[in-house]
């Protein structure tokens, strides 16, 4: 299928490893040309040199409270604009109950905030073009605990639900990618293979831990023309390991 993506630009936040560096690599192959965002500048030259294609490289904390207005800067200068944001960045945070006020903050900043900051530093030029995407890649929404990233991103889907019946008119679609157990440096460094093995087997359907391409391919449909009628949704790509049913 063409996806209609050559020639379509795009901002991909934490794009230097796992989930980001993969969907940054299928929007490439389709065609799109990209601003890529990241803490390591190295990964992300590293990851010019396998597209083969010339990036816009935007090395940037995303912790700065100046980080949203200076990557849509440096993206849109690269770029010329931007048609697709894809909302990646962002990190686990277990606390304990009796977490500070600055842990939570740095939760809520990491994981809600810039992206939503970022997305609205964006929207104007895709107002004034009459077409844009928002992909957000969130998380679950079965926590085992306190987790500062939990409440963040189920923020970042009730903003971008919202956010999605203000600009539909314009020609822009906001959806969310929440995934599940997808192959990366966090998880091999979280969990043991005897437990991925383990959960592979007893909790997730498929009976695997994905890619990160599979998460990338919806993204790519998402952020494509084709996907136009879809806007406001939350989709999960989890192998069938969550067990809500909406």
């Amino acid at each position: 299928m063409d996806l209609g993506l050559a020639g379509k630009t795009a901002l991909v936040t934490g794009a230097s490893a796992g989930i980001g560096r993969g969907i940054a690599l299928a929007l490439a192959a389709e065609g799109v040309r990209l601003a890529v965002t990241a803490r390591r500048g190295e990964r992300l030259r590293a990851l010019e040199q396998e597209t083969g294609a010339k990036l816009t490289i935007i090395e940037c904390d995303f912790m700065r409270e100046d980080a949203p207005r200076r990557i849509a800067d440096a993206a849109l200068q690269g770029l010329g604009a931007v048609d697709i944001l894809v909302n990646n960045a962002g990190g686990s945070r277990p606390f304990k109950i009796d977490a500070s006020e600055a842990q939570w903050e740095e939760a809520l900043t990491l994981n809600f905030t810039r992206q939503r900051q970022l997305a609205h530093a964006l929207l104007g030029q895709m107002i004034a073009r009459k077409w844009g995407r928002i992909v957000n890649i969130t998380g679950k929404s079965e926590p085992e605990g306190v987790n500062g990233a939990f409440a963040a991103k189920a923020a970042m889907h009730a903003w971008a639900k919202g956010l999605s019946r203000e600009v539909g008119k314009h020609g822009i679609t906001v959806n969310s990618i929440p995934p599940g157990r997808i192959l990366s440096e966090q998880i091999e460094r979280n969990y043991t293979p005897e437990y991925r093995a383990w959960q592979s087997e007893h909790e997730i359907p498929v009976g695997e831990y994905g890619k990160p391409e599979d998460i990338a391919n919806l993204v790519c449909f998402l952020a494509s023309p084709r996907a136009r009628y879809i806007t406001g949704a939350v989709i999960p790509v989890d192998g069938g390991l969550r067990r809500y049913q909406f």
